[in-house]
């Protein structure tokens, strides 16, 4: 194994958001960092209509799914396979895709939502301006999903990373958006570049 490799797993085996993580009901430390942005920015609320786009494993589900209580909704969409988790409907598939925002639009039920959650990052290739690039284009993708799925007054929390194309998208959001704000939760690993975009009261 790399030196790299190792140094990775000592420092992840010490997160303590990992290991509070593997004592918790949540299948992963993602959930710490929704908490966190939650608590301060009073995301969720009973009886709300939620989509979480990029789900797999689920953490995000789990918590969002908990906090709407059992009237709520939780659609989770991922091109990959995840467990079920109660309270949440699955959908896999790609959602930049036809059929399966089709499929997003059914479970919708003639409803809208009420906010839109993403926690999406690619497939890393290890060179920095390629991965920066896909990034921006799963953000792209998951605003222009959300401007058509989202309530008037509808919320929407996603990752991104500081790089280029990052102060652009959040101009371009202020277009769609009372208020745009930029949370870095403390369960984001210091060395990483991602933060969260949290844009508020989607106008339409």
């Amino acid at each position: 194994m790399a030196k790299s490799s190792k140094g990775w797993l000592r420092a992840h085996e010490k997160d303590p958001y990992v290991r509070k993580a593997r004592q918790s009901e949540y299948r992963s430390r993602a959930a710490f960092k929704l908490q966190e942005i939650d608590r301060r920015d009073r995301l969720f609320r009973p009886g709300q209509l939620v989509i979480d786009l990029g789900a797999a494993p689920g953490s995000w589900s789990q918590y969002a799914a908990a906090r709407v209580g059992p009237h709520g909704r939780i659609i989770a969409v991922d091109v990959l396979p995840m467990a079920p988790v109660e309270n949440v409907e699955f959908i896999e598939g790609d959602f930049g895709e036809a059929a399966t925002c089709g499929r997003c639009l059914a479970a919708l039920r003639g409803r809208k939502a009420d906010l839109v959650i993403s926690d999406m990052a690619p497939n890393l290739s290890g060179v920095r301006s390629t991965d920066q690039a896909r990034s921006m284009r799963l953000a792209e993708l998951a605003l222009e999903f959300s401007l058509q799925v989202l309530a008037p007054g509808g919320d929407l929390l996603l990752k991104l990373f500081q790089g280029s194309g990052a102060d652009e998208f959040r101009k371009e959001l202020v277009e769609h958006f009372q208020r745009v704000i930029v949370r870095k939760p403390g369960a984001s690993r210091s060395a990483s570049r991602e933060f969260y975009v949290l844009a508020r009261g989607h106008e339409v």
